[in-house]
């Protein structure tokens, strides 16, 4: 797979969604097999260049986002119709605010403190399309731009309404621009984990949140009211994010001894994410102040410093992080944190 093969990642796993597809709940079951084909069709659809892609930027327009938001009006044809381009005033449609407002969060994220021009570091304009089909209960990254459905109001809400989704899924198209890492197994969960990592970073830049005064969910506001649960996962503690009779429980594992094995979700993308994303959340908290400063720089150093091959797997991406660690920062605080935190989750730097 070469850095610009598209690659269809979504916020909420398949498992999840073929839980509620057998729900007793008429509602419930509906919108989630209809998500579930409606994700299916987006898997293996063919990508075209969106129109304004792949401009030519002036020297005044480096380092500016480049936003356009598109309505696909409960439709699937993408990308819909343009709704709001950048610097373009609010429009009436809270959803396609959030969106806006949240793209240009994650570009914030990127520029200030990475000094990364967009996603792909050469100033790629974001694009997203919101009111995807009838009760769509996801969000989605498709390798061009980012997919909102507005939730079937029975389990989920709008996906605009966390930051960090949004941060999430472009997140995905960082990585695509990256590392590459390929979608399954092992490999798969560190490119959901650094999607999770830096969703949660730019939710917390925003936020101008330290990392002991972060929640560290994802998702956290997603869910109806009626839900039992918080968020779709927790750093800080996985497997506990969500626990409710028609939901299930929250399968995540913190540390290696759980590692689920698994032929379903790609190798089990979305579950085992959970050890690096804790490994992550503990390095952060152990050096404590905010989490987009040394910890978010090391794995950023990581994914754009040409050593992780797709097939990355979790003690190879261990070790880069302690590499890059001891490049940026020496033999201080920043090495043993980040190994004490991989120790904990069971994971070898060796």
């Amino acid at each position: 797979m070469t850095p610009h093969t598209p690659v269809f990642c979504s916020i909420v796993p398949p498992h999840l969604l073929e839980h509620l597809a057998r729900s007793s709940n008429p509602a419930v079951a509906a919108a989630a097999r209809r998500t579930l084909i409606a994700d299916a069709s987006a898997r293996t659809s063919r990508v075209l260049p969106l129109p304004g892609s792949a401009p030519t930027l002036a020297p005044a327009d480096v380092g500016r986002p480049h936003r356009t938001v598109y309505d696909c009006e409960r439709g699937t044809e993408l990308p819909g119709t343009r709704v709001r381009a950048e610097g373009e005033e609010a429009t009436g449609d809270a959803t396609v605010n959030r969106a806006y407002a949240g793209l240009g969060a994650t570009f914030d994220l990127f520029l200030n403190a990475f000094g990364r021009d967009s996603i792909d570091g050469s100033g790629l304009p974001l694009l997203a399309s919101v009111h995807y089909d009838e009760n769509y209960g996801n969000a989605f990254w498709n390798g061009e731009q980012m997919v909102f459905g507005d939730g079937d109001d029975e389990i989920f809400l709008d996906f605009t309404l966390p930051v960090d989704v949004i941060g999430h899924e472009l997140a995905h198209g960082f990585t695509q621009h990256t590392a590459n890492l390929e979608y399954f197994s092992q490999s798969g969960a560190l490119n959901e984990s650094v999607s999770d990592v830096f969703g949660s970073l730019v939710k917390q830049y925003a936020l101008g949140q330290s990392a002991d005064r972060a929640d560290w969910l994802i998702g956290e506001g997603l869910f109806h009211p009626n839900v039992e649960g918080t968020a779709l996962r927790s750093m800080k503690a996985p497997g506990t994010a969500y626990d409710d009779d028609v939901l299930g429980k929250d399968p995540q594992p913190a540390h290696m001894d759980d590692y689920v094995r698994t032929s379903r979700d790609n190798g089990g993308v979305h579950i085992n994410s959970g050890i690096p994303n804790h490994a992550f959340y503990l390095f952060a908290t152990e050096l404590g102040g905010n989490a987009w400063e040394r910890p978010g720089q090391v794995w950023y150093d990581v994914m754009t410093g040409g050593t992780l091959t797709p097939e990355t797997r979790f003690s190879e991406f261990a070790a880069a992080t302690v590499a890059a660690a001891k490049a940026r920062y020496g033999d201080g605080e920043e090495i043993q944190a980040v190994l004490k935190a991989w120790a904990a989750v069971g994971v070898p730097t060796e």
